[in-house]
């Protein structure tokens, strides 16, 4: 569980996204301003909430009590629980991964939840998270990278259109 975590973390994103590049269908600045709108903006609404909400994580909750499975070689966590920013990192990008698959390839998208689902449970087991925390780290990742994707393939079309008219 220590290392699918780290599919939430924001270098592992970045680098995912540095590969991806050497792929030419992902070759192109459209690519980087989603990865970078549908990766960071709800990345910074989850921070701005967590700062705002400062819920207490499940081992401040449960200080001592020895049936809260915890990692020795994990960092203790104890303040901004509410939302999950790991969570919203993973649904957010491999949302995203998702709308750029095409479509004779859309089994990914199963393998991309799947993904995703297993950083949001690794927050549990890893006592970093409550529930709430990953499901709401989830809709936040899900909808604004969907809703933003949307709006930069928007973009993408209104600008190869008035390309191709001029």
């Amino acid at each position: 569980m220590e290392w699918i975590t780290h599919l939430g973390e924001g270098w592992v994103i970045a680098a995912i996204g540095l590969v991806l590049l050497s792929f030419p269908p992902f070759r192109n600045i459209w690519f980087v301003i989603a990865v970078v709108v549908c990766t960071v903006l709800p990345s910074l609404v989850t921070q701005w909430i967590k700062y705002q909400v400062e819920a207490p994580r499940p081992l401040r909750v449960y200080e001592h009590q020895g049936w809260v499975h915890h990692s020795p070689h994990w960092e203790f966590l104890y303040h901004n629980s509410f939302p999950s920013g790991h969570t919203t990192g993973a649904f957010s990008f491999f949302c995203l991964l998702s709308c750029l698959v095409p479509v004779k390839y859309r089994y990914w998208g199963l393998i991309f939840f799947l993904l995703a689902f297993a950083t949001a449970y690794s927050r549990l087991y890893l006592a970093a998270h409550f529930f709430i925390d990953v499901y709401v780290g989830s809709i936040i990742g899900t909808s604004l990278s969907f809703a933003l994707c949307q709006l930069v393939f928007y973009f993408k079309a209104k600008w190869q259109n008035a390309k191709l008219s001029s």
